[in-house]
């Protein structure tokens, strides 16, 4: 009878210490409505452009193109995303076969010794074969608790890799835009050199008249040395660009890429509302997805708190001579169910539950992260839009009237009305005005590729 009551304790106990875990509820970002999303953007006050269905369709480049063709063919970047998701994958399949009965063959051979008599030994062999099943019943849905895990990581590292394939295509586009922004500062230093190479001559053949002096030609000079220290300098950001371009297409990083010219930058309709956003963006479809994959693991690591159930077979049989073993008749067989369940473990088991909890909680906050960060992201592209067409449109105003007063400037210095530095200074200030308007142009196209991939366009 003490054996009996032993035996019901060890059976029972397991059930009893389980109920009083608590459940593991389902996490879910929609019910959380902390965020306070409104229910338009708050940089939509002006137009702002229309975005298409990708940065293809929003830049009609051949050469944009083909060099974003070939970033999502060759990027190294993109393929180890692409090895991530193949490889879980192959997780999610290896959990599943958790679910199925497993089968193994075994073979063995032994001799024995004896000498009974104390004069001779007898020699005895034993030839054994089996087949060995074992499958753990998912009673407590432990097994596909992990399974659903490992889908939900599968479906976040698919969800990353459509991300990766954005974020590239962005980069690339960045990097031509960037391309384009650095050749054309190099195109202007060049004219700055030629244009303040003009003046050196024409201070020349005043000071050949007799009406420049020495200081004049000495600061005209300055001007023409320091402009050729600028070309270097911009030669060098150009090839800097190119270099990263090639790299991005995953091609030896040289600085033979070019870009020729800048495409059109349309403006149109108004952008999408902010809801859209969340079918849109594959981060956050990822990062959706890793809390499914906590939650599921927070009801794995409670189901570890139960019992497990084991159900092991064994066919085969035994023979002295090892050509018998080829025969199909087996003569052994054993069927046997195993129960084990934690009894004391120094709390490791639901210090693991609590773990998996607080990776939920975290999963969650992350999830909440990423949205608002890509509604930051919206509204900082969108609200650039508006002013950056504002500075361009100054900018040109500025370099309209700052290239007729070089205009002016060079009649009047020729005609003697103003000094060497009242030319030199407009000089300065129209290629200055022009340098700037040149960034401005380029930011507009990066930011609207910004856009773009804010909004889950840029592929």
């Amino acid at each position: 009878m003490p054996k009996l009551a032993s035996s019901l304790i060890i059976i029972v106990l397991p059930f009893t210490l389980a109920s009083c875990v608590i459940q593991p509820g389902a996490l879910s970002p929609k019910a959380n409505n902390s965020l306070g999303i409104p229910a338009r953007y708050d940089a939509t006050q002006a137009p702002v452009p229309e975005i298409s269905k990708n940065l293809v369709g929003l830049f009609p480049d051949s050469q944009l193109k083909s060099y974003i063709n070939k970033a999502e063919k060759n990027n190294p970047d993109l393929k180890s995303s692409a090895a991530r998701l193949e490889e879980a994958g192959y997780n999610t399949r290896r959990s599943q076969a958790g679910l199925s009965p497993t089968l193994n063959a075994n073979l063995g051979a032994s001799t024995n010794t004896s000498n009974p008599t104390g004069f001779s030994s007898i020699n005895s062999e034993s030839y054994t074969a089996s087949l060995d099943a074992r499958w753990e019943v998912d009673v407590w849905g432990r097994i596909r608790a992990g399974v659903s895990a490992s889908a939900s990581d599968e479906a976040a590292a698919a969800a990353d890799y459509a991300s990766a394939r954005q974020s590239i295509a962005a980069q690339t586009a960045q990097a031509y835009f960037d391309l384009l922004r650095t050749s054309s500062l190099q195109e202007l230093a060049e004219r700055e050199l030629v244009s303040f190479e003009k003046t050196l001559d024409l201070v020349n053949r005043r000071f050949e008249a007799g009406t420049a002096d020495l200081g004049a030609l000495d600061l005209a000079r300055t001007d023409i040395e320091n402009t050729r220290s600028q070309v270097a300098l911009r030669k060098d950001d150009r090839d800097k660009a190119a270099r990263r371009l090639a790299a991005l297409t995953g091609a030896y990083p040289n600085s033979s890429r070019t870009a020729t010219k800048w495409p059109s930058l349309s403006r149109s309709v108004p952008a999408n509302i902010p809801s859209s956003l969340m079918l849109k963006r594959p981060d956050i479809d990822a990062a959706y997805q890793r809390i499914r994959a906590a939650d599921s693991r927070v009801t794995v690591a409670h189901c570890d708190l139960y019992p497990d159930f084991t159900l092991t077979a064994s066919y085969g049989q035994q023979s002295n001579i090892l050509k018998k073993l080829a025969d199909s008749n087996f003569n052994a067989w054993s069927l046997l169910a195993n129960l084990s369940a934690p009894l004391i473990d120094g709390g490791a088991r639901r210090a693991e539950l609590g773990a998996s909890n607080a990776r939920a909680k975290r999963a969650l906050a992350d999830y909440q992260s990423v949205v608002l960060n890509a509604f930051q992201e919206v509204e900082n592209a969108l609200g650039s839009e508006k002013y950056l067409n504002q500075r361009y449109s100054a900018t040109k105003r500025a370099l309209t009237a700052a290239q007729s007063a070089e205009a002016r400037g060079l009649r009047s210095y020729d005609n003697g009305l103003i000094n060497i530095l009242n030319l030199l200074e407009v000089q300065r200030r129209t290629f200055a005005t022009e340098e700037s308007l040149i960034n401005i142009r380029a930011l507009r196209y990066q930011n609207r590729v910004s856009l773009a991939l804010a909004l889950g366009k840029a592929i």
